[in-house]
């Protein structure tokens, strides 16, 4: 898959079953992420695992754009925007790695995927696509099941759980607002790998100077499971899955493919069962039905305007 393989225009495309199916397995990918980082924070500290995914995953897109023959320091009037992603993807990373220390997870993922919303309403915003009150609906099934296998957030908490609400709830606007440069600006007609690299690089910079301000330490050598675990972060999930999530984005719908990301924390559940043992309750079966229900909704193709007007002449 490169990134010339597809055709980059702000609207994009919709979804095929081969884009579908890809687009799964980046969220299976990202899903069984969440569960890596915890096997490896014994270990590593949560940013200097980020700092570590964001450079392997650097070196990984650079010998992909070398074996493409891509012009990574090509003028093209992407710099600017290219910083601007950058500086946003690193403060993405802080806040949710960050914010995880004071809120807890299953309030932090309904907080996290605001993304998606965002996403919609941004691309609104821009006149590069708008959604259906359909496919509005889909989006709203999609996160009330989210909300199902999480369990609603609890209206008693103390300040520093709200702070890490905010911190999540900042993270996944900050997502969507990456998301949406990609589609905006210059960056749209450069190649997947330089737009990746901007946010590596640059992010790169940004967690390792958080994780020194904040006094993160590896008190001795990693096992073997956190290595893998590293290894499994920065090579496949940011390194190509990242890299074919950049490349969608430039080619597909935005909306569309924002609301899959939906079903990246139900298979962070799933792998947790696997992996972990966590438990599976009947409310997280009946989460993932409304989950799949509305991204079918919303990745439902527009009807054409003279279909009802035919349906009706046949009868």
């Amino acid at each position: 898959m490169t990134s010339t393989m597809m055709t980059s225009s702000p609207a994009g495309r919709p979804l095929g079953a081969g884009a579908i199916a890809l687009v799964v397995m980046l969220c299976l990918s990202w899903g069984f992420n969440q569960i890596a980082v915890k096997v490896a924070m014994p270990d590593v500290p949560p940013l200097i695992q980020a700092t570590i995914r964001s450079f392997g995953a650097l070196l990984v897109v650079l010998l992909a754009a070398r074996i493409r023959g891509v012009k990574m320091f090509e003028r093209d009037g992407t710099l600017k925007a290219g910083l601007i992603c950058g500086v946003l993807f690193g403060i993405e990373f802080v806040l949710i790695y960050r914010g995880l220390l004071f809120t807890s997870a299953s309030r932090a993922v309904l907080f996290l995927y605001v993304a998606p919303f965002v996403v919609a309403l941004g691309s609104w915003l821009l006149g590069n696509e708008r959604l259906s009150r359909v496919q509005w609906l889909g989006l709203g099934l999609s996160f009330v099941g989210l909300s199902l296998a999480f369990g609603l957030p609890q209206p008693s908490v103390d300040t520093k759980t709200l702070i890490g609400d905010a911190m999540l709830m900042l993270g996944g606007v900050i997502w969507a607002v990456t998301t949406l440069m990609l589609k905006s600006t210059r960056l749209l007609h450069a190649p997947a790998e330089k737009s990746l690299s901007y946010q590596l690089a640059v992010s790169v910079l940004i967690l390792g100077a958080a994780s020194l301000m904040l006094g993160e330490t590896v008190t001795g050598w990693p096992r073997t499971i956190s290595l893998i675990s590293l290894a499994y972060q920065s090579f496949w999930v940011v390194g190509i899955t990242f890299l074919i999530w950049v490349a969608m984005v430039k080619s597909y719908s935005a909306n569309r493919l924002s609301a899959f990301t939906f079903l990246t924390p139900l298979f962070g559940v799933i792998g947790g069962y696997v992996i972990m043992n966590d438990p599976i309750t009947p409310a997280f079966i009946v989460a993932a039905v409304l989950v799949i229900a509305g991204l079918i909704l919303v990745n439902r193709p527009p009807a054409k305007p003279n279909e009802a007007l035919r349906g009706v002449t046949k009868t």
